[in-house]
């Protein structure tokens, strides 16, 4: 008879790894050290609506998401047809077509206001540049827009999108790991010229899909799947504290919320957390490993969602203008890096809002970015006095807020440097030495929801083939 597997960590990638052990059969028990799953999924109630406090939405061009939600049984809406603005330069600008930030439309790029005189003439140069071969090293982001458009370009428009989706700074990230197509584009010359030629984004379908009441159902359904199945288990508030190899295969030793300590063996294990958590729970089974994985840098970003009444005076006309949200370039140094307004993104976030005996609008603005983490170390209330006042420097808004809550996501975001992607190989590489061990996550193959499911996948996928 095998041993079951354990599954470290209860986010999505570890949800999926083990959802798809147990299809094909084998017995798993899920560990995971906070008392909820689904990892940067996460619910909280604001007015008494339930909202998402982490990750609101996914690629839908990629398949993983869109397919595991159907397998499910949720459905998928897109956003409304409300559009970004930056704010930046002492006003709300529209956001012209991008590839996370890089111009795809140059009109548009005028017309915004976004740059200055000269940052917008040498952005215009991009079209009569030669390719840029970086052969087979690695840039960053920031670096090759700079290259290619110009600094401007990079502070005003990379930076926001990247600070969104890294928490991040463009002229650290890697471009082969955060967008390799940016690259390819570059590789075979003008990215503005490729852009214009390639089909309209509304030929490709919806860019983005989200789960109606929230994407934290994902990993609640993920959850009732694998405990109504009969072959999986899935444990909260259980620390694992260390993994060791057995002639059988693993011992897994670990200590719940109240202090019990305990051992589980396994015939394989995933390792499925941050890749603080996973070097130190495999300083000994993979060391060449665990130093790597301790070579990744985390940001701590912090998301304060707020709920305001509708008919309060100022309210309408300074949020609910057609406008989804807005992002802020961090050399204009505000506090807030992003707000969106999820009452206009999300049909539902609107209709759940008017639910009740008074119209409600929920939006969400976010702080900190890699580096900012002493600086978030404040009380709440310090943070919620600083969005605010954000809020009324961008649109005008002064009204008091019904209810709000403060997520602080310590460690949350994973942060590609350059030659990210070698690193992942060469952890990969040591992983492959021990039978029956895989890892997943975020920190691999990407952020966003679809590459953790995908990371997931092939976790599941190298536990199966060591059978």
């Amino acid at each position: 008879m095998q041993q079951r597997v354990v599954v470290v960590g209860a986010g999505i990638a570890g949800l999926v790894a083990a959802h798809d052990l147990t299809r094909a059969g084998r017995s798993v028990l899920v560990l995971e050290a906070t008392d909820v799953v689904g990892g940067k999924l996460r619910r909280a109630e604001v007015a008494g609506i339930t909202v998402d406090v982490g990750a609101e939405a996914m690629v839908h061009r990629r398949p993983e998401g869109v397919e595991l939600a159907g397998s499910l049984g949720l459905d998928l809406v897109h956003p409304t047809a409300a559009t970004s603005r930056v704010w930046t330069r002492g006003a709300l600008r529209p956001l012209p077509r991008t590839l996370m930030g890089a111009p795809l439309d140059l009109a548009q790029l005028a017309a915004g206001g976004i740059l200055g005189a000269d940052g917008l003439q040498r952005a215009r140069q991009e079209p009569e540049l030669p390719a840029t071969d970086i052969g087979a090293n690695d840039i960053s982001v920031g670096d090759l827009v700079d290259v290619r458009y110009g600094a401007e370009v990079t502070d005003r428009l990379v930076e926001p999108l990247l600070g969104g989706v890294y928490a991040g700074h463009a002229r650290a990230i890697s471009v082969r790991a955060a967008v390799p197509q940016l690259l390819t584009l570059a590789e075979h010359g003008s990215i503005t010229v490729q852009a214009g030629a390639a089909p309209p984004a509304s030929a490709t379908g919806p860019v983005f899909a989200g789960v109606p009441g929230g994407m934290w159902q994902l990993p609640a359904a993920l959850r009732a799947a694998l405990e109504s199945g009969g072959s999986a288990a899935v444990r909260t508030g259980v620390r694992v504290t260390g993994l060791r190899r057995t002639e059988g295969g693993f011992e897994v030793t670990a200590t719940d919320a109240t202090g019990h300590a305990w051992r589980e063996d396994a015939g394989a294990v995933v390792v499925a957390t941050p890749a603080p958590a996973a070097s130190r729970l495999l300083v000994d089974l993979a060391p060449e490993a665990s130093a790597m994985l301790a070579q990744v840098e985390y940001a701590s970003p912090v998301v304060v969602t707020f709920a305001f009444r509708a008919a309060d005076p100022g309210v309408r006309a300074a949020l609910d203008v057609g406008a989804s949200g807005l992002l802020v370039p961090p050399v204009d140094r505000r506090r807030i890096k992003a707000a969106t307004f999820s009452f206009a993104k999300w049909d539902w976030v609107r209709a759940a809002g008017a639910a009740g005996d008074e119209e409600l609008l929920v939006l969400r603005t976010s702080l900190g970015r890699s580096g900012d983490a002493a600086a978030l170390q404040v009380p709440d209330e310090e943070l919620v006095a600083a969005a605010i006042a954000d809020l009324e420097l961008a649109t005008g808004l002064r009204a008091t807020p019904v209810d709000h809550r403060v997520q602080r996501w310590g460690g949350g975001l994973p942060q590609y440097a350059v030659g990210h992607l070698d690193l992942v190989a060469a952890i990969r590489r040591e992983i492959e030495r021990v039978p029956g061990l895989a890892v997943g996550g975020a920190a691999y193959d990407g952020v966003g929801i679809p590459a953790c499911i995908g990371s997931g996948h092939r976790a599941a996928e190298r536990v199966l083939a060591a059978r």
